[in-house]
């Protein structure tokens, strides 16, 4: 969702350098920044932390508190990402080539609360993922310490789409899913679920993983203990924006009024 869906990546390191600041620390490269997207907050915060030297400084528990402040005035002006309305909109009558149905949910690590400050404003945008096919970051379902870049949420995003199945449609498979995504942290995820993944890096971070695109498409842009995929096997792709989104790459047909979008 943040840096995919709408402009919040954006907002949160304006937020973390204006708190860096605050401890004649930072600003923050795209280096640090790219391994923090995707994850769960408190696990972002220690990392984060530990690179600009501040663990002996300001506890997580302070930095969060102020982070949260900045979050509450910023976030309720966060905006869609160019192509990503008509994506969605698109999507929620699409069908497959064979004429399926295709169904859509939301996996982000935000938690309730600041799922419902960023995207209150954007009710529109976001009526296009049914409060059940909603995975966020504090859904009791994801084991502690099993956020992104592990596959759980997504697993579960998977699961509440076949939980809400009409009778006699099948069972969709994890190599059946599309998972669109904007962080390192979550192409592993999504790799490790055992899906196909568009990445769309933000600009700054395309620079930084440049000549290292294909280790991140096959999931192995962060430290694994299991290799979720392997170089150029087809299951990860790179997009540098959602805008002009090409649907018939993915086996995709959207119902345009009297025509059809391939």
């Amino acid at each position: 969702m943040d840096g995919l869906l709408i402009n919040t990546e954006d907002i949160l390191t304006k937020s973390h350098n204006t708190i860096l600041a605050r401890y004649s620390a930072g600003p923050m490269s795209w280096t640090i920044k790219g391994q923090l997207q995707g994850r769960p907050l408190q696990e972002a915060i220690r990392l984060l932390l530990t690179w600009a030297n501040l663990t002996d400084v300001v506890t997580p528990a302070e930095y969060t508190n102020q982070l949260h402040a900045l979050q509450e005035l910023e976030f309720p002006h966060a905006k869609a990402l160019p192509g990503v309305e008509k994506l969605l909109r698109d999507l929620r009558r699409a069908k497959s080539g064979d004429g399926g149905d295709l169904h859509i949910a939301l996996a982000t690590s935000s938690d309730t609360h600041r799922f419902e400050i960023k995207t209150r404003h954007l009710e529109d945008l976001f009526m296009n993922f049914a409060q059940e096919r909603r995975v966020l970051g504090d859904d009791v379902k994801i084991p502690k310490g099993r956020g992104k870049p592990w596959p759980e949420i997504y697993l579960l995003a998977l699961k509440s789409i076949n939980d809400g199945l009409e009778h006699g449609e099948e069972v969709i498979k994890p190599e059946e899913c599309l998972v669109f995504e904007d962080a390192v942290p979550g192409v592993v995820a999504g790799r490790r679920a055992g899906m196909r993944v568009i990445w769309v890096p933000h600009p700054e971070l395309s620079i930084e993983y440049h000549g290292r695109e294909a280790e991140v498409l096959a999931g192995l842009g962060e430290r694994c203990v299991d290799e979720p995929g392997r170089i150029g096997d087809g299951y990860g792709e790179q997009l540098t924006s959602l805008a002009n989104f090409p649907y018939s790459r993915y086996g995709i047909v959207v119902s345009n009024e009297n025509q059809k979008i391939r």
